[in-house]
């Protein structure tokens, strides 16, 4: 069935083919066992954006705990691991363990000794639930000096060495970007360089990340960035980048998720002040740090909560003091909502971590792709119409992007309809009674009547005229997925 496993078998058997073709030369070989072994791994996850982009407080908002950056020349892996725990990898040492530091929000990784631009790769052990089905990257800028991890200066057209690295080892990737306009979605375009990468964009989430700048600190913020993140995916050169754009801002949903009670008696004081009185010292950060504000919070809590929440969240905090968030749970909830930050996790947990298999089996194809074109020989123009017979049969890929599609209200389906699709292309689970909304007891009768009766439905609505062209292209993949489900059930239905 689709999910994954007809396109990992298939993607499994060309990397074999691919090793007996290349056998004889020892660093193919070892880059297509290494392929075939990361299809057993966690799904590889990169924060990517531009410098200043926000990708190391993205990546503790989705952990829960401060614990990046550390390095911003590095490439930074998180996994999961029993203890805290991090090793450093150089061009000239060996790997050597790096010291971690704990504290009550999160943890410090000590570089000591180490010249900035020194360690190519940080690997950090870190016990977390939200590490468990995933491996997070935080890398170095795009666009950035790839000795400091600042921004370069100058520098002309051609491919990105870190967009470069990310699209060769990694499986997805969050890409940050202010407004999904102009030069910030130039690192995100090599990504359709390949054959995989124009048949299959579905490893890209487009996270607008200054939803609390753009916003300017407003209540209805996020409102604003939804709206902004469905007109750019009305541009056809933005959809054709990314599965679907999700407006967060990082900034805020860590300091949701960390807001303690010293910082919620600071904003509350802070709230009781007239509005008129206030807004003054919250015009720019040097005012309300250097300022004396009428109320009794030395310039060390003033700075702690300009850390915590920057200027515009320090703004909606006190606003939201004031109409009704009365404690401090209740404040960090509704900062966490506002962010957009569960919006983006449910994001990653239903395009990425949930089609992990499609998404590992797609970086096994552009690794076979790169290197079928890079080093041709006997035997591989054969594999690469093999790889482009499975491009043009791999379902797996159409229905993923109708799931954030789906996801995102894009199409325009009711609310029914959408809820069916979303089942039955494989939004609840891959196995046929799941995406048939049955019983898992359900006989192979009763799933075959049920796939047939779907097919019918939606087939209707692929040949119905009236409809909007987006929305009998949803129906068509719908219809192929009920196909794939009565051929897999064919057999098995007794008559």
């Amino acid at each position: 069935m689709s999910g994954g496993w007809r396109l990992d078998a298939a993607v499994r058997n060309l990397l074999d083919q691919a090793w007996h073709v290349y056998r004889d030369n020892p660093r193919a070989a070892d880059q297509l066992r290494h392929q075939s072994a990361r299809l057993d791994q966690p799904l590889r996850v990169a924060v990517v954006g531009g410098w200043r982009s926000g990708k190391s407080t993205m990546l503790n908002a989705l952990m829960g705990e401060e614990v990046a950056p550390v390095d911003g020349s590095a490439f930074t892996w998180y996994e999961d691991g029993p203890h805290p725990d991090a090793v450093g990898y150089s061009t000239n040492h060996p790997p050597q363990r790096l010291a971690v530091q704990r504290s009550g929000t999160g943890m410090r990784v000590d570089l000591a000794g180490w010249r900035a631009g020194e360690l190519r790769d940080i690997v950090v052990r870190w016990p977390a639930r939200s590490l468990r089905p995933v491996t997070l990257l935080d890398t170095p800028a795009v666009g950035a000096d790839e000795g400091t991890g600042g921004p370069a200066n100058g520098g002309g057209p051609g491919r990105d060495p870190v967009m470069e690295r990310v699209l060769r080892e990694t499986d997805a990737m969050l890409y940050l970007t202010r407004d999904a306009r102009g030069a910030d979605l130039h690192g995100l375009a090599s990504a359709r360089e390949s054959a995989v990468g124009q048949a299959a964009p579905v490893n890209a989430i487009l996270v607008l990340s200054r939803v609390d700048e753009t916003g300017g600190g407003r209540v209805d913020a996020l409102l604003g960035a939804r709206q902004l993140a469905r007109r750019a995916l009305r541009e056809p050169h933005v959809d054709a980048l990314c599965v679907t754009a999700v407006p967060c801002s990082g900034l805020l949903g860590l300091a949701g998720r960390l807001l303690g009670e010293p910082d919620f008696a600071a904003l509350t004081a802070l709230a009781q002040v007239p509005r008129a009185e206030l807004e003054p010292y919250l015009l720019s950060a040097e005012r309300f740090g250097r300022g004396e504000p009428p109320v009794p919070l030395d310039a060390a809590t003033r700075a702690a909560l300009l850390d915590r929440l920057g200027l515009v969240g320090v703004r909606l905090a006190t606003t939201l003091v004031r109409t009704g968030c009365a404690s401090r749970a209740a404040l960090s909830t509704e900062l966490v909502r506002r962010s957009g930050l569960g919006e983006l996790r449910e994001s990653i947990n239903r395009l990425f971590v949930d089609r992990r298999e499609v998404l590992k089996a797609r970086s096994a194809l552009v690794a076979v792709e790169t290197l079928l074109r890079a080093e041709p020989g006997p035997g591989t123009a054969e594999l690469l119409g093999t790889l482009e017979q499975i491009l043009a049969s791999a379902h797996e890929f159409q229905e993923s992007r109708l799931l954030a599609a789906l996801r995102d209200g894009r199409l325009g389906f009711a609310a029914e309809l959408a809820e069916e699709a979303r089942r039955l292309v494989g939004g609840d689970g891959d196995a046929p009674a799941a995406r048939l909304g049955v019983t898992p007891d359900a006989t192979a009768r009763w799933l075959w009547e049920a796939s047939a009766e779907a097919r019918w439905r939606w087939q209707e609505r692929a040949e119905n005229p009236a409809l909007p062209l987006p929305q009998r292209r949803g129906a068509q993949v719908v219809v192929r997925t009920c196909d794939a489900l009565l051929t897999k059930l064919q057999g098995r239905a007794p008559y």
